[in-house]
C-alpha cells in the first residue's frame, strides 16, 4: 500500500523526493526477504555419508555389464530395497516412483536389460529373466549391500508392463523374494499361448510379431520382433502367469491394473493366488492408460502405502 500511494503523488512532491521514497520502500521489501527464507528453511539434511545419493554402476550379467542406477535413501540404514523393472522397450521408466520410494526410506535399483537402451548384449525375454536374477544376486553381495546401505534380506521386485512379466518370473524362481508388485503386467507367455490356441501357429506368430514391433524396437539390440515371437511360442506354457501360482502362493503381492486391456490377465492372477491360499494379495485399479499418464500421484500413493505395510526387520 505504501508503494501504491507513492506512485500516485503529483506535483506536490518533486521527482528527487519520489526517488528517495521509492528507494526506501524497495529496501524495506528486501530487508523482509531473509526473515521469510529463514522461517521457511527446509530441515537440515543428514551429514556426511548418510545423505541420500545416486550411484551409477554396471551390473555383470552373463558376460555383459548392464547400465544401472541406484537411488540410495538417506540415513545409515540398512534400507530395504526395490528393484524397479522397466517394460518393453522401456520408454516409461517410472523414475518418479524411484524418487518417491527413496524419500520413503527405500533404496531403488533401476537397470537396463542386456541389449536395451545402450546396455551391451542381445535383448531377449529369456535374457531379461536372467538379468533380473543377476540384479538380485548383485545387490546381495556383502560389499555392494554395505556400499549402498541396504538390507539384502529385504529386496522387493516391482515391474511395469513387460517388467511385470519379469517380476513374476524372477519372484517365482527366487524364494528369497518375499514380496513383489506388478503395474499393468503383461502376461507374454499366457498371451502367446492363447493366440496359438485360437490360430494356427504361423498366424499367431505373425500377430505377436506385429504387436511387439508396434511397441517400438529401436532401443533394443540383437533381436527382431519375429525372433521374440518365436521365443514366446517356445516358452509360453512355462512362462504363463498361471504356471507360477504355486511358486507365488506364499508371497505378499500388489497387483495394480488400469484401463489398458491387460487388467483381465492380472485380475485372474490375483484370483488364482487367493484360490491357492494366498491371503497377502492387494489389488488396485486406476482409471487411466497403460503408462498411468494422469494417475502418477495415485500410482505412487498405492505403491508407497503397500511398501509401508511390509515388514522390513
Amino acid at each position: 500500500m505504501v508503494c501504491d500511494y507513492i506512485l500516485t503523488l503529483r506535483g506536490s512532491v518533486n521527482n528527487h523526493l519520489k526517488a528517495l521514497l521509492l528507494t526506501a520502500c524497495f529496501c524495506a521489501c528486501l530487508i523482509s526477504i531473509p526473515c521469510y527464507a529463514a522461517t521457511n528453511a527446509p530441515p537440515s539434511a543428514p551429514n556426511g555419508n548418510d545423505r541420500a545419493s545416486m550411484e551409477a554402476m554396471q551390473i555383470p550379467s552373463h558376460g555383459a555389464l548392464m547400465n544401472a542406477l541406484v537411488y540410495v535413501a538417506a540415513g545409515a540404514g540398512p534400507h530395504p530395497a526395490v528393484i524397479l523393472l522397466h517394460g518393453f522397450p522401456g520408454y516409461e521408466r517410472n523414475l518418479d516412483l524411484a524418487q518417491d520410494m527413496r524419500r520413503a526410506g527405500w533404496d531403488v535399483l533401476y537397470f537396463n536389460y542386456r541389449g536395451s537402451w545402450g546396455t551391451p548384449g542381445d535383448f531377449s525375454f529369456s535374457h531379461g529373466i536372467e538379468d533380473t536374477a543377476a540384479a538380485l544376486a548383485y545387490l546381495r553381495k556383502p560389499e555392494i549391500a554395505k556400499k549402498l546401505r541396504l538390507d539384502p534380506a529385504h529386496i522387493v521386485l516391482i515391474g511395469h508392463s513387460m517388467g511385470g512379466f519379469m517380476t513374476i518370473q524372477g519372484a517365482a524362481a527366487d524364494p528369497a523374494v518375499k514380496a513383489f508388485a506388478t503395474i499393468s503386467a503383461v502376461d507374454l507367455g499366457g498371451a502367446m499361448r492363447q493366440m496359438m490356441t485360437a490360430d494356427q501357429k504361423p498366424e499367431a506368430l505373425r500377430k505377436m510379431s506385429a504387436a511387439l514391433a508396434g511397441g517400438g524396437m529401436a532401443p533394443l539390440a540383437g533381436c527382431t520382433s519375429d525372433g521374440l515371437a518365436r521365443e514366446l511360442a517356445d516358452n509360453g506354457a512355462r512362462w504363463a502367469f498361471s504356471s507360477k501360482v504355486d511358486a507365488l502362493k506364499n508371497r505378499t503381492a500388489l497387483i495394480i491394473t488400469s484401463d489398458d486391456g491387460f487388467a483381465e490377465a492380472n485380475t485372474s492372477l490375483a484370483a488364482d493366488l487367493r484360490k491357492a491360499g494366498n491371503t497377502g494379495v492387494t489389488t488396485v485399479h486406476l482409471p487411466t492408460d497403460h503408462v498411468y499418464s494422469d494417475q502418477r500421484i495415485e500410482l505412487s500413493q498405492a505403491v508407497l502405502q503397500w511398501l509401508a505395510s511390509l515388514p522390513t526387520k
